[in-house]
């Protein structure tokens, strides 16, 4: 059957995937002990009906762009290797190992690459967002004052057609004689 199998859940009518659970008389189901049959002692055998551990829910958040998630990968390595460099550099200082100068050296540098390697994710997602825009939602002020500028750009477009189309028509303003 493999890792997963197909249930059936009583009740409910769906197909629903859930990993194949043995059940043996007298283990405990979902933490609740088994019922004992008063006269052979042994586990009743009780349904349960199965229930998810969870239920997955949509993503808050919107994935990170990959070259933003990779410098971040990327920061997060470098931030933990110079940690672990400065914990060294101290646990020799207090040991009083020969290797303590080397490593506080070591850690210097590595403070100053870890500080590269954040300001490398904060200018990626800058840049990123720079060439791909940043997503507006129906509610933003700016897409609010463009709609109302579109708006005042095409009254004036049809005033000046207005305009333009009495002017070819001769001047006349509606006057019934040219008196």
């Amino acid at each position: 059957m493999g890792t997963a199998e197909r249930q059936e859940a009583p009740g409910i009518g769906a197909k629903t995937a859930g990993p194949a659970v043995p059940r043996r008389p007298g283990a405990r189901i979902l933490g609740i002990p088994a019922e004992r049959d008063a006269p052979s002692g042994r586990a009743a055998a009780r349904e349960e009906p199965y229930r998810p551990l969870w239920i997955e829910e949509p993503a808050r958040r919107r994935r990170l762009p990959d070259p933003v998630r990779t410098s971040a990968v990327r920061a997060v390595l470098i931030i933990a290797v110079t940690l672990l460099q400065a914990m060294v550099a101290f646990l020799c200082t207090l040991a009083g190992s020969w290797l303590a100068f080397p490593m506080v050296l070591s850690s210097v540098a590595g403070t100053v690459v870890a500080t590269w390697g954040a300001l490398d994710v904060w200018v990626t997602r800058q840049v990123w967002n720079q060439r791909h825009g940043v997503v507006s939602t129906p509610s933003s002020t700016a897409r609010a004052l463009r709609r109302e500028r579109r708006k005042v750009r095409r009254h004036a477009r049809v005033t000046e057609r207005s305009q333009e189309r009495i002017r070819r028509q001769g001047g006349s303003t509606g006057r019934l004689s040219h008196s």
